[in-house]
């Protein structure tokens, strides 16, 4: 089957690979249409690694998918051939410990598309289990489909949150995470969010969006301009989505005191951390990593029209411009959020 293959450190190939496909009778095959490019694919890319996660072997790329039901098992009873459908990229051990308590997100026998040695799906078409398979509602086109999987990374920092109805939060970064994870926690109960962020061209586009307003790092300091907007009392919630140390150092002057730090961003290298500015606030402080038990919500929230992701599509690509979309990526232009690559033309 024809894949976007990985081979090594900044060397991609559109070529065949043996890819392993075994139908189950609890599995649906799936054609895929569009794939986001998302930036831990990008970082593999460009750095083979992400933290304990390194690429010794050509992989496949790509997690972010929306695609067409083609086959379904014989125990399959909520999706049949033709259906419109996104898929959550983490196949957990629906036995092991972790899965039992509701947390399959941190599971350590967890299999995740496009996470060494597992593969990706930038590849014609997919077998996965339908239980991790979710119908697209007519009015969710292939795009928004595709871009379920990083708006269900915002729905987890905004449940880890556990946002009061009227909280004003900040987040720290304006990318497509970032963005996500404000629109969430506006969908979630917060009055206003505050986002922050070097690039001006992502700001103005976060602030097409109603109760965001942009902090531009470049013209003014983040901890006075949150003082500012909160009567120097601080914010209820901040979202750390950046991973920057800067940003990390100033989470404690930010939030106000009995506030929420939720860490989403995952720096290259430890951080310097200030337990004793968190503890003199007494700071509750939660951690994200990927999600769990939220794919469903999210894709209920972008049908029913309370959230609306399509602004943030920055280009499209075909399959065999994958390459040139990685290039692309890996520049990491201002002005784009998400890149998404459509294998399917013939189906809209």
């Amino acid at each position: 089957m024809k894949a976007l293959v990985l081979e090594r450190v900044g060397e991609l190939n559109l070529r065949d690979i043996d890819l392993p496909q075994t139908m189950g009778p609890d599995d649906v095959r799936i054609r895929l249409h569009t794939v986001g490019v998302c930036g831990s694919d990008v970082h593999y890319y460009t750095h083979g690694r992400i933290g304990d996660f390194v690429v010794n072997e050509p992989m496949v790329l790509g997690h972010e998918a929306a695609g067409t039901v083609i086959e379904a098992g014989a125990n399959v009873t909520h999706l049949k051939v033709g259906d419109r459908v996104c898929m959550e990229p983490g196949i957990p051990d629906p036995i092991s410990r972790a899965s039992r308590l509701g947390i399959y997100n941190v599971d350590p026998a967890v299999t995740f598309w496009a996470t060494p040695p597992v593969h990706g799906i930038l590849c014609p078409e997919t077998v996965h289990p339908a239980g991790f398979t979710y119908k697209l509602a007519d009015n969710v086109s292939f795009a928004e489909g595709a871009m379920v999987e990083p708006f269900a990374v915002g729905m987890q920092a905004a449940a880890r949150a556990h946002i009061t109805p009227g909280d004003t939060a900040v987040v720290m970064g304006c990318g497509t995470i970032g963005i996500m994870v404000a629109l969430a926690a506006l969908a979630g109960g917060c009055s206003r969010v505050l986002i922050s962020d070097l690039s001006e061209t992502k700001l103005k586009l976060a602030e097409t969006y109603e109760g965001i307003t942009g902090i531009n790092l470049r013209e003014k300091d983040i901890v006075s301009a949150v003082n500012e907007a909160t009567e120097n009392w601080g914010a209820d919630i901040v979202f750390e989505c950046s991973g920057a140390p800067a940003a990390i150092r100033d989470l404690f002057k930010v939030v106000r005191p009995g506030g929420t730090v939720v860490l989403v961003g995952l720096p290259p290298e430890p951080v310097p951390f200030d337990i004793a500015a968190a503890c003199a606030r007494e700071c509750r402080i939660e951690t994200v990593f990927r999600y769990a038990n939220v794919f469903d919500r999210a894709l209920a929230l972008i049908a029913a029209g309370k959230v609306n992701l399509k602004p943030l599509v920055s280009d499209t690509y075909n399959f065999d411009q994958s390459i040139a979309a990685f290039e692309r990526a890996a520049e990491g232009r201002p002005e784009d959020v998400k890149l998404q690559i459509v294998l399917d033309k013939e189906t809209s």
